[in-house]
């Protein structure tokens, strides 16, 4: 007689507080006042913002209330090892007991990173992959000025290793930041491609969290959210800036897609995308955009009910969907997202060629915590195949 598989355990676990709503930056001295009594604040911000004014008034803010800050600029866009270290180099010289960052994702990731190196300031690559970190950093406010990666709800970083030529993450409970503040306010100024870019990687999350191997009651509630919440606003974000009611939908649907992916990790998609990243450069979200449509059709086989899911959450599903049907949904509505998005459909335009396809084949193939991830197996043949698709 057999028994019954006994179901994996899972879990969950987030940041210690989240802040949402519009102006919601404004209620920041407050909030630090339930976290403790804080001297100085290291702000970790994105260039735009500083010339934005926010950082400014921000700082005002924090002077009424007795706290001293300073502000650096000098996070990359994608951030290496070297860059995150010289950067808390310079922090540690101002002694700060509070870390704040405000920006997009690769801002949110360092701010976790240095906030943990201020404590223990250990070589950065000895904390590549899962549980590395040994003990809390300095408290940490994450404010997110895209809808894109939720970082600031994930124990997840993300860091460029050049020698490798790959993007790598570091992942521990003690990346999580004490407070989250959501303010749909400050993503209004996000310019169109950057929107489509970040939405599209938002949206990757929660879609790839829903098929993962991992998935579980708790992710799918989050994925299911936030692949409502993108999927009726995407467009409308990116063809009007200006429209708050969007605007605030894409930043609570990115914070559920990084509950999501906290819950249930991502898959094939993420794995061949951080080659392309690590090496071409390409914007994290944009490959992962490229890639999706290919990988959804080359899994579709393999996640027919989860497809129906997507789809009834996407907006797509009509009355005794079936799996087939759900497939051309999703993928076709994909490709068209591409096509109105602009996000180009060849890896040429980054300066891929044919000649770089087993390079990338044998960067994604390592990684492997991701891969393990997908709900089909992925082999050499297959990831040489799904990027020659971009390749025309």
């Amino acid at each position: 007689m057999t028994t019954a598989k006994e179901p994996a355990l899972y879990g969950f676990r987030t940041a210690g507080s989240i802040l949402a709503g519009r102006h919601a930056l404004e209620q920041l001295p407050q909030r630090l006042h339930e976290l403790g009594r804080f001297r100085r604040a290291a702000i970790v911000a994105q260039p735009s913002i500083l010339r934005q004014g926010t950082v400014d008034r921000m700082m005002a803010k924090l002077r009424e209330e007795g706290i001293s800050s300073f502000c650096t600029t000098e996070v990359q866009q994608e951030p290496t090892v070297e860059n995150i270290r010289e950067v808390t180099d310079k922090i540690s010289a101002e002694r700060p007991d509070l870390i704040i960052g405000i920006g997009g994702g690769s801002v949110l990731d360092a701010a976790k990173l240095i906030s943990v190196l201020l404590t223990d300031p250990v070589d950065l690559h000895t904390l590549i992959g899962i549980d590395r970190v040994a003990r809390p950093g300095l408290p940490a406010v994450l404010i997110p000025t895209t809808s894109g990666t939720g970082s600031e709800v994930t124990p997840n970083a993300i860091v460029t290793v050049p020698e490798q030529e790959l993007k790598v993450g570091i992942i521990s409970r003690h990346l999580l930041p004490a407070l989250v503040i959501l303010d749909p306010v400050l993503t209004l100024s996000l310019p169109p491609q950057i929107t489509a870019a970040t939405g599209m990687d938002a949206f990757t999350h929660a879609f790839e969290s829903l098929i993962s191997n991992k998935a579980n009651p708790l992710s799918d509630m989050f994925a299911m959210e936030s692949i409502r919440l993108i999927s009726r606003n995407l467009l409308s974000a990116y063809h009007d800036g200006g429209d708050l009611e969007a605007r605030e939908s894409m930043l609570l649907g990115s914070m559920y897609g990084g509950m999501a992916l906290t819950a249930a990790g991502t898959a094939a998609v993420h794995a061949l995308a951080y080659p392309l990243g690590g090496k071409f450069g390409i914007p994290h979200g944009v490959a992962n955009s490229m890639l999706l449509p290919h990988v959804t059709a080359y899994n579709r086989d393999a996640i027919g009910g989860r497809l129906v899911l997507a789809a009834q959450a996407m907006g797509l599903a009509g009355p005794n969907l079936t799996e087939e049907e759900a497939g051309d949904r999703v993928i076709l509505t994909l490709r068209e997202w591409t096509r109105q998005l602009s996000i180009p459909q060849d890896l040429r335009a980054y300066g891929v060629s044919d000649g770089d396809v087993d390079a990338l084949t044998a960067a994604a193939l390592q990684v492997t915590r991701l891969l393990a991830n997908n709900p089909k197996a992925v082999d050499a043949e297959a990831v040489s195949a799904l990027y020659r698709k971009l390749l025309p």
